[in-house]
């Protein structure tokens, strides 16, 4: 299962990537577009991973809380609900700063 997994990773990789041989550029462009594409998907990555993993640690949080206390139930599942929210906030915001760095007309400069 797990060469499944890694082979279908490599195969999306492989699949994203291929336009860009089909593209002719300057080799002074090419080098600093190629850099912001893996900048902007290691930001990405990095930043889904960080979320996913804060979202998991703060709802497991709160269903203990409220096992042991049913009676705060509804204060921890507003604070829960308001952290969840700062925690795909910050997944927003990675995403907009990897759309501005794909974005850039890296020869314009």
């Amino acid at each position: 299962m797990k060469n499944k997994a890694i082979s279908l990773l490599l195969f999306l990789l492989v699949l994203s990537l291929t336009p860009l041989a089909a593209q002719t550029m300057d080799p002074n462009r090419a080098s600093l577009f190629k850099l912001s594409i893996i900048v902007g998907g290691a930001i990405i990555t990095l930043a889904v991973i960080a979320g996913a993993y804060g979202q998991s640690k703060a709802i497991s949080s709160a269903c203990e809380g409220i096992s042991r206390n049913p009676a705060a139930g509804q204060n921890i599942r507003g604070i829960l609900i308001f952290g969840l929210v700062l925690i795909e906030t910050l997944v927003i915001y990675a995403l907009l700063i990897t759309i501005i760095i794909l974005m850039v007309k890296w020869g314009a400069y």
